[in-house]
């Protein structure tokens, strides 16, 4: 049976997660946003773009919440994005409302989906979607790690001028100032990066990885949505696929890595139910203290935002 994936926000990042998970041809997806003709427009425009691409695209665009009706994955990117000087924190009270309002009628509609949260910051409206929606935790997952060890991954491929496909890293933490890149714990084909970079390069690629997002703002005026999307594409393959795959994502922690009743990003073993298994990495002193610092700032926010651990 073909897979229903749902797009809630037809921006930037949900119309390229759109296009990445069609042209994986991982399932039909249904673009939903309230802006005008927006989604039908770019539904319309995607399904061209596949007569090019050699895949048969099946999408379609709509502000009604019953045409997602039985979706086995729905994409949560609606919300506003980050302008220069902005940090993912400054999001939270508009972002709040929306994610809440969003999840709420999404999960009405296919009350057995899988949920992947994008919207900013991504931790604390994970544990939005969780009380509005009803959603068993390990059905809600939230866009993180794939994205910034993405990044991290880039820049340490630069620094040892390998093939980016060499690199295997890790980054845990919040998704945003006080994210926790592992370049410790990278590898290069196999070979510690450690080994082929200097401390001076690895820290580098820290601080790198932790600013990335806000250097494409600084650059472009608002955020990046390739790496977004493909990341989005990523987590869909691995849920839909029962693959099994190790994710860093954002997940519901329960005394794990020193947290309770927080999303948090950590790897993760996703199936076809949601998180498999949460993953526990042996981290030094500095790792800790810095990973404190996440918990902390993700546990203030949910406060702000009226939510309480569950």
């Amino acid at each position: 049976m073909r897979k229903k994936i749902t797009v809630i926000g037809a921006g930037n990042v949900g119309a390229t997660a759109a296009h990445c998970c069609l042209r994986r041809e991982l399932g039909e997806i249904v673009l939903v946003d309230v802006t005008g003709n927006i989604p039908e427009g770019k539904a319309l425009d995607l399904a061209q773009a596949a007569v090019l691409e050699g895949h048969a695209a099946r999408v379609r665009g709509t502000a009604d919440y019953a045409d997602t009706a039985g979706s086995d994955i729905v994409i949560i990117t609606a919300g506003v994005s980050r302008k220069p000087g902005m940090s993912r924190d400054d999001l939270l009270k508009t972002n709040l409302d929306i994610v809440t309002r969003v999840t709420a009628q999404a999960a009405e509609h296919s009350p057995e989906a899988l949920f992947i949260i994008a919207s900013n910051p991504v931790d604390v409206m994970c544990g939005a979607a969780l009380q509005a929606g009803h959603v068993p935790c390990r059905r809600i997952v939230g866009l993180s790690g794939v994205l910034d060890a993405a990044r991290m991954r880039a820049f340490i491929a630069g620094y040892a001028g390998v093939p980016l496909e060499a690199v295997q890293g890790m980054v845990i933490g919040e998704h945003g100032e006080f994210m926790v890149p592992l370049p410790r714990l990278a590898s290069i084909n196999g070979i510690p990066a450690p080994v082929l970079l200097t401390a001076g390069q690895l820290e580098d690629v820290r601080k790198s990885t932790v600013s990335g997002g806000a250097g494409i703002v600084s650059l472009l005026g608002y955020s990046a949505y390739y790496a977004p999307g493909m990341a989005l594409a990523t987590m869909v393959e691995a849920l839909l696929n029962d693959s099994g795959n190790i994710l860093p994502c954002s997940v519901y922690l329960e005394n794990r890595y020193g947290a309770r009743g927080i999303f948090m990003c950590v790897p993760a073993r996703l199936n076809a139910q949601g998180v498999e298994e949460i993953i526990e990495l042996e981290l030094d002193e500095a790792e800790k203290t810095a990973l404190d610092r996440s918990i902390a700032n993700i546990g203030s926010n949910m406060a702000k935002a009226g939510l309480n651990p569950a």
